[in-house]
């Protein structure tokens, strides 16, 4: 059966989170099990969810370890060549929070704003309008120690600063007039490697996330 107009567009712009990294064997979670997949299910075919995740993937910065994980640099192609873009969900901030960055949790809110900005700015949305932003706040790390990235990080300190984002995010929210989801609010980080989401987690945020969209539509 045809559909009487084409889908909404729905890219999810993001990290390892969004990418499906299983942190039990580091692979990559299969189509049936990964969050942003599971939500193409919820949503059904008045929606088109794009996947555009990338492990280790910053607000702004290139990774002097890891390479190109630039996401303001990413943003611009991704919205060129995915517009018009209905939907622009987007979750970062997790590879800010490693040492050899440095940032506070209000360095990492400001680096995400330029993101938003830029996205405002681009025309990539139906008839060169902006496309419609749903941020999400990754979710709190967890407890680092004993595990696989203990040593990228800095314990304590990195689980208070990721507790700070979800709230200096919404205010930047309500401040540019999009959509906030706290991702902590409905899924833990994983304790066995303290930043990605254990497999049960995926349904959940799938559907959640699923209602934001709808919301978004209208």
């Amino acid at each position: 059966m045809s559909l009487p107009h084409a889908p909404l567009s729905v890219v999810c712009f993001g990290d390892s989170l969004t990418w499906g990294f299983n942190p039990i064997d580091r692979s990559r979670y299969d189509h049936g099990v990964r969050w942003t997949r599971l939500m193409q299910e919820e949503l059904g075919p008045e929606f088109y969810v794009v996947e555009e995740g990338l492990n280790s993937r910053t607000t702004v910065f290139e990774d002097p370890v890891m390479g190109d994980k630039n996401g303001l640099a990413h943003l611009a192609t991704v919205l060129e060549s995915h517009k018009p873009i209905d939907i622009l969900v987007i979750m970062l901030g997790t590879n800010n929070l490693k040492r050899r960055f440095n940032m506070s949790a209000v360095e990492i809110a400001l680096s995400m704003e330029r993101l938003i900005a830029l996205a405002l700015a681009s025309g990539s949305g139906p008839r060169g309008a902006a496309p419609k932003i749903l941020l999400m706040s990754p979710p709190p790390a967890n407890d680092f120690s004993g595990t696989a990235f203990e040593e990228q990080f800095l314990g304590e300190v990195t689980q208070e600063i990721s507790r700070r984002l979800a709230p200096l995010y919404a205010s930047m929210a309500e401040t540019y007039s999009i959509g906030f989801f706290e991702t902590g609010s409905v899924v833990k980080t994983s304790a066995v490697d303290a930043i990605h989401l254990d497999p049960d987690t995926q349904p959940v945020l799938a559907r959640v996330i699923a209602g934001k969209v709808r919301e978004l539509a209208g």
